[in-house]
């Protein structure tokens, strides 16, 4: 009997049956990881996205390899070579290698070394053979000679007698198991240069000799020398000590030293050498490789949260600048809502130098629409930009900002750019993405695919499928984490809230633009289409700012509404006294609201939403300034200690833009010792930092940075 999903998810993971069981249950039903993590903790004992995250992706290659199961079983059906015990082991495999080495020997071949020798009627001297009696080999081999059937002397006899034993040798399920294990624990990574590619491959240079064991090959080095086999100037090889698996594989079949063994041994050799090693080696690079793929995507997923997540500024006035050169300076008003309101080009650098006049236009803007901020975008012309608005004389502060402008280009050239603006070109929709990016990151970043942001490492050489599965993931996480206003929210942005989807968030827009704006959570059922099960997934991530009642702008899922105005009742109160007044919900003795499907996890929710309801958690918008004078590499010297802003992390390392145009790396050994060791602390996208210069590669366009021990 094939053991249920849920028993071994459980023991996989560490968790309780029941925790799996419900989860899976909820996930039948179409409930969403975010849903799930937020509003069904008594359900599932408060399992956080990453746990409910793996059971599902877990429970679906569980539920793949079912299918796999029963395809080999059926074929074997009817083939005729199912027996009970057979049958029995693959019922009980728990890996996709399991079942592949049982059901190999039985596989329909193409024609083999092994087949032809069969052909020729050699099988029975195998069986001989391989049986390891005191006979004589040479003798009985004799006996198969066959001028008809192309068996022309003993020693072809032998041979392909050999060459069955081989093939046996190798589909031997647990001579496989064994080979796979010395492979996973001692298999050494090498990697040579191409023949005459010596000058040619020069980024993969550090590759050209390098031998290490696959166990301990991090997965950026692993996706480097793939990538330069990829592009022919690498050879790439997994392989353990030859000699340890002969030991294995001879102390498997051998049984004596007569000269039956004999044979046996040099059948052994070749089987593994011919045919069980390359396949083995195969299956682990693949391992390697989906190994090196999920770490790779990891590190990209992390920086891309980190980037969604980034602190907004909030509702402003924004004047946003595309900076250029020679095409001028592409400049936008926005409004609050990130509305365009004015647009036009300045050209304050050379070749023109219209500097009076660009300062003019400026100073006008920034009075006409109460401009509160500007956005420079870091391109081409970026540092010039900044420091020609910094000394731009204004009658009150106004806050000038760098803006990540990485994926920008891609924004504006996109079906959705051309739809929310279709009487622009490139430059102004660019130069909106900039400033809506500084207002609201995650708003005007989900219109992105987040491969097009520019963090990362690798993700051109991973599982695009999973790269593509796991970026969606935390897009929807980080949109449903922050929440939605309902009222303002692009489709876009709709489209990831939990159970929205692209159609229904179609129909939200629609409906908002005909009926004006949506005064209650409850009228989203009015929309078309948007049924009780979307209204469950999706309802306690949406907002409404104006909304009658105030709980429709936090994160109280309308389900519980009935126990916040308990609460007030109880208290004597309204529910906007139970919002504002933190001693009356001081009093609250949360066990009296306990109920068979609400518990203590879901009410200590509500009490921290009904202390800050609709808080945004993400942290505080901090201004940032890069070092006056310093715009270019050529500017930089060893030792230098200036201010960056890190734009990147990988697995060796993390890249800081200190603004030349050109990112300095801090390895992986000169990041500094308090993230290091102090598990409270991390190095995150976008956070400031002091950095020291260490090297300047001019020819390479290299900077090499340390944070360690660096004073400013």
């Amino acid at each position: 009997m094939i053991r249920p999903h849920t028993t071994i998810l459980a023991e996989e993971l560490g968790i309780a049956l029941w925790q799996c069981e419900k989860t899976v249950m909820l996930l039948d039903e179409g409930a969403t990881i975010p849903f799930i993590a937020r509003y069904r903790k008594e359900m599932t004992g408060s399992l956080d996205e990453i746990v409910l995250s793996t059971i599902r992706d877990r429970l679906q290659q569980l539920k793949d390899m079912d299918k796999r199961r029963a395809s080999i079983i059926d074929s074997l059906k009817e083939t005729g070579n199912l027996t009970d015990e057979l049958e029995q082991q693959l019922i009980k495999a728990l890996t996709i290698s399991e079942l592949e080495d049982l059901y190999l020997p039985y596989r329909p071949k193409r024609k083999t070394r092994a087949t032809i020798a069969k052909a020729k009627g050699l099988e029975p001297l195998a069986r001989m053979i391989m049986a390891q009696n005191p006979i004589d080999v040479e003798q009985k081999a004799f006996l198969f000679i066959d001028k008809e059937k192309e068996v022309n002397s003993v020693d072809e006899a032998l041979a392909g007698a050999r060459d069955i034993i081989a093939e046996w040798v190798n589909e031997n399920a647990g001579a496989r198991g064994r080979i796979r294990l010395l492979f996973q624990k001692e298999g050494v990574l090498r990697s040579k240069v191409v023949t005459g590619k010596e000058k040619d491959g020069g980024n993969y240079q550090n590759w050209f000799a390098w031998e290490e064991k696959i166990s301990k090959t991090p997965s950026h080095r692993l996706l480097a020398m793939f990538r330069g086999e990829n592009e022919e100037f690498l050879r790439v090889s997994i392989s353990p000590p030859e000699d340890t698996a002969f030991e294995i594989l001879e102390r498997q079949f051998l049984r004596n030293n007569g000269t039956s063994a004999q044979q046996v041994k040099l059948a052994v050799h070749d089987g593994y050498k011919r045919l069980m090693a390359p396949s083995i080696e195969t299956e682990i690079r693949q391992t390697a490789k989906e190994k090196a793929d999920k770490e790779a995507i990891r590190v990209f997923v992390e920086n891309v949260r980190q980037l969604l997540l980034a602190p907004p500024l909030g509702q402003k006035n924004v004047l946003a600048l595309d900076p250029g050169f020679r095409s001028g300076c592409k400049l936008v008003c926005l409004d609050r809502q990130g509305n365009l309101l004015h647009n036009e080009t300045i050209y304050p650098h050379p070749p023109q130098k219209e500097v009076k006049e660009a300062i003019n236009k400026v100073q006008n803007l920034v009075n006409a629409y109460k401009i509160e901020a500007i956005a420079v975008g870091n391109g081409t012309a970026g540092r010039e930009t900044e420091d020609f608005i910094r000394k731009i004389r204004f009658d009150r502060d106004i806050m000038a900002v760098m803006v990540n402008e990485n994926g920008a280009s891609v924004y504006s050239a996109s079906s959705v750019a051309r739809e929310e603006f279709p009487e622009y070109d490139v430059t102004v929709r660019g130069a909106v993405s900039i400033g809506r990016r500084l207002m609201d990151p995650l708003a005007e970043l989900v219109k992105i695919d987040p491969k097009s942001i520019g963090v990362g490492q690798y993700q051109h050489d991973v599982d695009q499928k999973e790269l593509q599965k796991s970026l969606e993931d935390t897009v929807v996480s980080c949109v449903n984490k922050v929440g939605v206003e309902l009222n303002t929210a692009s489709k876009q942005l709709l489209s990831c809230v939990s159970g929205i989807g692209a159609v229904l968030a179609k129909n939200i827009v629609d409906f908002r633009k005909a009926n004006g704006p949506f005064n209650s959570r409850a009228n989203l059922k009015k929309v078309p289409r948007f049924g009780d099960k979307a209204f469950e997934q999706s309802a306690g991530f949406l907002r409404i700012h104006e909304a009658k009642n105030p709980l429709d702008n936090s994160a109280i899922h309308p389900e519980t509404y009935h126990i916040v105005e308990k609460m007030a009742k109880d208290l004597g109160c309204s529910i906007k006294d139970l919002l504002t007044d933190k001693e009356l919900r001081g009093k609250l003795n949360l066990s009296r609201y306990i109920t068979s499907t609400i518990g203590l996890p879901t009410l200590t929710d509500i009490i921290a939403e009904l202390d800050k309801p609709g808080r945004d958690p993400r942290s505080k918008f901090i201004t940032f300034e890069f070092d006056k004078g310093i715009t270019s590499i050529e500017d930089l010297v060893p030792g230098m200690i200036l201010n960056g802003i890190v734009v990147n992390i990988t697995a060796f390392g993390a890249f800081v833009d200190i603004g030349v145009h050109q990112d300095g790396l801090v390895h992986v050994s000169q990041i500094s010792n308090t993230f290091i060791k102090d598990p409270n602390e991390a190095l995150k996208l976008n956070m400031k930092v002091t950095v020291k210069v260490l090297d300047v590669d001019m020819d390479r366009k290299r900077i090499q940075l340390t944070m360690k021990e660096v004073e400013k």
